[in-house]
């Protein structure tokens, strides 16, 4: 068979080329739909996702208070209806005593306030020969306000508050980054930590606790927040919220 002429074989070849480009440009396509399809019309690259859990949070956040206030209003009416139905001495005085233990009335006498908070912005070392701090020795942790409430129970506290809620048996303090989350609801710094107690017993407990100590460190390194108030008329409220188990830690 005689050879082909060379004008076919460079037609030949030019058809291969276009056949190529065309199977290049239709793969490319297909990433393309695929990434679309995938991101669903979004930037692949942004932090939506976590802008989404903080979005999450405040509004399980908000449900928890919305809730909280229900759960008061029917215990309220409960107790109210206790009372207008009367009964034995003793049974009231019984209850009494076992709302006291579960943390559901309010308390009121002498007691301790510790508030702790975060370094001012762009602190550096107050004291020389210390280095310069970083990012975690600027705010505080979770294991330092968890120091506080234990050193007030080793004081013998009769009620701890954190913020604006009373802390029970089942109660866990829990840092979501730089926010604290308890029982449901989320908290920035300051952080304040409240007990009625004997004055004398509970900064004795304070002061002689090494996670505080530790803590004190920091604050005269690099200004960390802290300050004790002594009060002879502190009152923590009554707690609020469901008692079901989330955590055994925290306490």
């Amino acid at each position: 068979m005689p050879p082909r002429p060379a004008s076919s074989r460079s037609s030949g070849t030019r058809i291969v080329g276009r056949a190529l480009t065309c199977a290049v440009f239709a793969l490319a396509g297909l990433l393309f739909y695929i990434s679309a399809q995938t991101a669903r019309g979004t930037d692949l690259r942004t932090d939506n996702s976590l802008l989404s859990l903080s979005d999450v949070i405040r509004q399980r956040s908000a449900q928890n208070q919305q809730s909280q206030a229900q759960l008061a209003d029917l215990q309220a009416r409960s107790q109210e209806l206790t009372e207008q139905q009367g009964g034995n001495p003793a049974d009231v005085s019984r209850q009494d005593a076992l709302r006291q233990g579960a943390a559901l009335e309010p308390l009121q006498g002498p007691g301790l306030t510790v508030t702790l908070n975060d370094a001012p912005p762009n602190a550096t070392a107050r004291i020389p020969g210390v280095p310069e701090p970083g990012v975690n020795d600027l705010v505080i942790h979770q294991q330092d306000i968890q120091a506080v409430v234990n050193a007030l129970w080793r004081g013998g506290a009769e009620g701890v508050q954190v913020m604006d809620q009373r802390l029970i048996s089942t109660s866990a303090v829990r840092c979501v980054g730089n926010t604290l989350l308890l029982q449901g609801r989320v908290y920035s710094p300051p952080y304040v930590v409240k007990a009625v107690g004997r004055t004398d017993a509970l900064r004795t407990a304070v002061e002689a606790d090494p996670t505080i100590r530790n803590y004190l460190q920091y604050v005269q390194a690099y200004g960390l927040g802290w300050k004790v108030q002594e009060s002879g008329d502190l009152t923590v409220p009554g707690y609020s919220g469901t008692a079901d188990l989330r955590s055994a830690g925290g306490q």
